[in-house]
């Protein structure tokens, strides 16, 4: 699975303080019961990660998403803990896309894209109020290419261990 974001920690890797704090904002307002539902879904899925040992996952996460520090301060700190945990798993690739960027291929916005066990590819964006399932070949051979270029433009696993360090200290 390889997923590019630029809004928000994919749902994937957010830890439970993060996850809350982006069903908290959700407008119209949830009902707690709804968030609650919602935190634990989210979680759940993240089995995945461990259950799926043989599947590779990549992330490519634009570095403002952390910067905006989305919950607080300690929820910020949270994130920042969690994704370099995480990132220590042999199955998972976690980039930054740094700030400044002139040579930046996801202008276009955040995408996913997953391989099915048939070897088939599908994608997946949303926006406001739609979500949009890709499944044509000529587009997804356009977005298999733009998340390859994005991951050479992005920084490389180390240099985004280096930054998640640097950022989490100077929380």
């Amino acid at each position: 699975m390889y997923a590019y974001e630029c809004r928000a920690v994919p749902g994937l890797l957010q830890p439970e303080g993060y996850a809350r704090a982006v069903f908290e904002r959700n407008l119209p307002p949830l009902a707690q019961e709804q968030i609650e539902r919602q935190v634990c879904a989210r979680l759940e899925r993240q089995d995945l990660l461990a259950s799926q040992p043989n599947t590779a996952f990549s992330f490519v996460i634009e570095q403002g998403v952390l910067e905006r520090r989305v919950g607080g301060t300690t929820v910020a700190g949270e994130v920042i803990d969690h994704l370099l945990r995480v990132g220590q798993r042999h199955n998972i690739e976690i980039q930054l896309m740094p700030l400044q960027q002139e040579d930046h291929c996801g202008i276009e916005g955040h995408m996913y894209l997953a391989e099915t066990p048939t070897h088939q590819w599908i994608g997946y964006t949303e926006g406001q109020r739609s979500s949009n399932l890709i499944t044509a070949p000529n587009d997804l051979s356009v977005l298999l290419q733009r998340y390859g270029k994005l991951r050479s433009q992005a920084l490389d696993c180390r240099a985004t261990v280096s930054l998640l360090e640097q950022m989490r200290g100077a929380l």
